[in-house]
């Protein structure tokens, strides 16, 4: 199966504010072209041996798989929990305009 060249990478946050963070210093960075913030969901989730439940915001990026590792890169730096879910989802299709522009907005800034 080959690789596809778009991705949607998910991840979740606590506060509108963090979800406002990580969404735009992704799309400042290229590492997504763009971020949607969808809140608040309700988690229920196990932790350290618990079953919690929580509020959060859904984040979800739209990039290119050869941006994966950079994004995945930032969110873990960025991210104030312990395990952040990070989630890519291939895109198997998609208008062929949108895809483009999505690899022209996650294209590295040329080196100075």
């Amino acid at each position: 199966m080959t690789e596809p060249a778009w991705l949607t990478v998910l991840t979740t946050t606590d506060s509108e504010e963090k979800a406002h963070a990580l969404a735009r210093d992704a799309v400042e960075g290229r590492f997504a072209a763009c971020a949607q913030i969808s809140a608040p969901v309700r988690s229920v989730y196990r932790w350290q041996n618990a079953v919690e439940t929580s509020q959060e915001w859904q984040v979800l990026f739209k990039t290119t798989a050869r941006r994966y590792d950079a994004l995945e890169a930032h969110l873990l730096a960025a991210h104030d929990y312990d395990t952040p879910e990070i989630i890519a989802t291939p895109v198997v299709r998609g208008s062929a305009g949108y895809l483009a522009w999505v690899s022209a907005e996650t294209a590295p800034p040329p080196a100075p």
